[in-house]
Parts: structure tokens; sequence; C-alpha cells
């Protein structure tokens, strides 16, 4: 299967997306940072992944709580793992590293999992954004805190936004 690529514009920046007829293996931020180099994407097609961008556009929209995707993120047997674990955090809901090792085998995985996060080649489809510190507090994201802080706000239900001003 031939890879490609597309832009598509966001409320976040251009998100890059790749993969190939079957699937989608990439979605990356402009400034990502673990942006795979531009010459393993393929060839550019502005037509290519039209369900990624159509459900994208949704999630944006606020009409889109889950995505529901061929995807295709290449990584090991741990990272794949973590990866699904993410998939099953709910919208609107955080976890921490913590809580995902514990569920894939032990505290002692905390590292591990950070690690494989930071992997993530699906960012947003594949929730990274959702995972926090142990404190709750907002740490580090391959597109940014900001954007991550921006993702998290826009599935926070607008009574909660407003409740958390006070």
């Amino acid at each position: 299967m031939a890879r490609k690529y597309r832009v598509i514009d966001s409320p976040i920046g251009d998100l890059t997306l790749t993969g190939d007829e079957r699937a989608l293996a990439g979605l990356y931020f402009a400034g990502h940072v673990r942006l795979p180099q531009a010459d393993s994407f393929g060839s550019s097609d502005d037509r290519a992944f039209a369900e990624a961008v159509e459900q994208l556009a949704e999630y944006f929209a606020g009409a889109r709580t889950t995505f529901r995707l061929a995807l295709a993120p290449k990584g090991n047997d741990f990272q794949q793992r973590v990866w699904a674990k993410l998939i099953e955090i709910p919208y609107g809901q955080t976890r921490t590293y913590g809580q995902l090792a514990d569920e894939l085998g032990g505290p002692g995985l905390a590292r591990a999992v950070g690690a494989a996060n930071g992997q993530n080649p699906l960012s947003i489809i594949v929730p990274c954004h959702r995972v926090v510190g142990s404190t709750g507090k907002l740490t580090g994201y391959a597109g940014g805190l900001e954007r991550k802080a921006y993702l998290l706000d826009l599935e926070t239900p607008a009574e909660n936004r407003v409740n958390s001003l006070f």
C-alpha cells in the first residue's frame, strides 16, 4: 500500500495525517516534538483520510466524543498496550500515569507508561492528552502544554468550565 499524507487546519493549528488506504498511522501537530521525517509520509493527497477529517471536525465542534477509524500505529507490544488503554479513557476524563501503570501490571511501570504515551503517533485520536501527573498537573505533551490544555478544556462540560472559574 502506498503511504500518503494530508495536512488539515484545526483550532490548534495544522494537523498532518499519515497512513495508507487501509488505516491512519499518524496524526501530528505542527512543531510536534517527535515529528517523523516528512519523506516518510509518502505522497501528499488532499482527498486522503476523509473520514478522519470529518470526525476530527466533529470532535473540535464538540459533537464527537469517540473516534471510529481504522488505525495502524507502529510501536512495540508494550506501547500498543498503553495506547489501547488510552483509547479506553472516556471523553472528558483523565487518568494519571500511575493509574495506567497499575492497570498494565504495577506502579513500577509509570515511567514506561509515560515513555509509551510520549511515543503515541496518533495524537487526539488516541487521547494521550487525557493523561496527567499524579497531582492532576498537566505534564509533557508532544504538541505542547497549551494544546493539551485546549483539548482538555474542549472536553470539559460547559457547566464544569463555569464552575472552575470560582
